[in-house]
């Protein structure tokens, strides 16, 4: 199971929103980038950045400095955030050399799109589910989409999705744990890979989580407020 240790841009800095909501800002770094390395340092392989300016706009706000990041750690990078053109897409996964991409408000709204994405890059899509209770939610998860969460991903596998991110809203931020349930659940119904995000808030937590069968988990609050310790989370050789 790979941990995604987690960075949100907001305005340029490092933050985490408490439950999506923006008005529930804490800043936890005016430098995004001296974080990134900071995870590196400490055995990332993988990062998890969120454009939440684009994720309201749609405008991709930030893609210059994930690129900076990519380019600078060397690590492999998912993003999302407002991607919801080909154009977007491609900036950030040709022109930028991103991994993977998350398309969340897109994959609800544009069938179209979101198939064209698959069928391009089957490998560097990952579908965002972000759910409250029980519905997802769009829109910088603003929004509900009148969608349940485990028919969503089945829409998804259907046309032709192997991963999804699934974040339980409530739980976001909350440092309460994972909804470990509904992950198992996404893990042997859906159809799709796993990686699971909300709730992270000790080591135990990520152990849960390994425990659904999930393909990865991404921590965020939990290492910005001490609760975890990335460099202690490897598995031991």
């Amino acid at each position: 199971m790979i941990i995604y240790p987690a960075i949100d841009l907001l305005s340029g800095q490092c933050v985490r929103l408490l439950q999506g909501q923006y008005d529930q800002v804490t800043v936890y770094s005016p430098d995004p980038l001296a974080v990134a390395r900071q995870f590196q340092a400490a055995g990332a392989t993988w990062l998890h950045i969120v454009d939440l300016d684009a994720a309201r706009s749609g405008i991709p706000v930030h893609a210059e400095l994930i690129a900076a990041i990519r380019r600078s750690t060397g690590l492999k990078v998912q993003t999302g955030g407002g991607i919801r053109s080909l154009a977007h897409a491609r900036t950030l996964l040709e022109k930028a050399a991103i991994e993977r991409v998350v398309l969340g408000t897109a994959a609800v709204r544009d069938r179209s799109f979101t198939e064209e994405m698959l069928r391009l890059y089957p490998d560097r899509v990952a579908i965002g589910i972000d759910a409250r209770d029980g519905e997802v939610s769009i829109d910088g998860w603003t929004r509900g989409s009148g969608l349940k969460t485990l028919e969503f991903a089945r829409m998804m596998a259907a046309v032709g999705a192997r991963l999804a991110i699934f974040t339980d809203i409530s739980r976001d931020g909350m440092l309460t744990g994972s909804a470990t349930e509904s992950v198992r659940e996404l893990v042997e119904r859906s159809g799709l890979a796993i990686i699971a995000s909300g709730g992270i808030g000790s080591p135990a937590d990520i152990e849960a989580v390994r425990q659904t069968g999930a393909a990865g988990v991404i921590v965020g609050k939990a290492i910005y407020e001490g609760k975890v310790r990335l460099e202690e989370c490897w598995p031991k050789e």
